[in-house]
């Protein structure tokens, strides 16, 4: 008697560029790739998850990688990595009496929100702010991303690091540009920015780890292929998102590193982590450590 086996636990954000990737395979439209039992987790979670070894195969912040490789394996695609593409640093509007810092350094010892301490963007974040803030900035608060804006807007915070569709969205709520974090990258390195990053258990062995990857390769190239495919999935998921901003957001992070994160991609990812760990804020990586499967 043959059994089926057990689809993977798979968690990856509701955010545009992950439900265009993982369309296909999730709705069994890729032949021969293994079936998924999708969850739906912020970057925050997911980071979590792979900290505590649960799920079988995740989406998370290149940043959270050297706490993880251990136990799991970097998928080489489905991720996203890109140029132009980096968080950005949001402060309130001028003319809101003055309380609006402007200037970098006017950030020292004032309260800013992340999506995630573990978070690339956090990562990028604290190697500018050691650069850019004299003396550094003062408390962090942890917030849901959607949450951040709002929180700058309201003045709950005196400034939010953003992802995703913030980029395109900010200025809806009144907000102005302090610094764009991948400019600060690029500008300082010339590799593009390793923001998520696609992981998968290594007890599931090299041929499903393989399999993997050649399905999530087979999955984008389908999101490619037809687009309008994948519109139901993205929308559902998209928390009321405009159209229009939802297309902005998948032509900005699902590129050719997402098929194949190759020699640039390896680059950047050893960079910022490298630089990471010589600043003191990760581990260092093992020699073999992105060693794929």
């Amino acid at each position: 008697m043959t059994t089926t086996p057990e689809p993977l636990r798979i968690a990856y954000s509701p955010c545009p560029n992950d439900t265009f990737v993982f369309d296909a395979w999730a709705h069994g439209r890729i032949p021969s790739a293994p079936a998924l039992d999708v969850t739906f987790a912020d970057i925050d979670i997911t980071n979590g998850l792979a900290e505590r070894g649960e799920f079988d195969v995740l989406k998370v912040s290149y940043a959270v990688l050297p706490y993880v490789l251990d136990e799991y394996a970097l998928l080489p695609c489905g991720g996203a990595l890109g140029r132009g593409c980096g968080p950005l640093v949001l402060t309130r509007e001028p003319g809101d009496g003055g309380a609006s810092p402007l200037e970098p350094a006017s950030l020292a010892g004032r309260t800013v929100a992340v999506p995630s301490e573990r978070s690339t963007a956090y990562l990028l974040f604290r190697l500018w702010a050691a650069d850019s803030v004299p003396g550094g900035v003062g408390e962090i608060v942890v917030l849901p991303f959607h949450e951040i804006m709002p929180a700058v807007r309201d003045g709950k915070v005196d400034a939010g690091l953003v992802i995703h569709e913030a980029r395109f969205t900010y200025r809806d709520y009144g907000l102005h540009k302090l610094a764009d974090l991948g400019e600060y990258w690029e500008d300082t390195t010339g590799l593009p920015i390793p923001l998520g990053a696609i992981i998968a258990k290594r007890s599931l062995g090299a041929d499903t780890l393989e399999l993997l990857a050649e399905s999530a390769r087979a999955s984008v190239r389908a999101a490619w292929d037809d687009p309008e495919a994948s519109r139901p999935y993205v929308m559902e998921h998209a928390q009321e998102m405009d159209p229009a901003v939802a297309d902005q957001h998948i032509g900005l992070y699902v590129n050719e590193f997402t098929a194949e994160l190759g020699v640039d991609g390896y680059a950047a990812i050893r960079g910022l982590l490298t630089r990471a760990a010589a600043e003191g804020l990760v581990p260092p990586l093992g020699p073999d450590a992105l060693v794929f499967p």
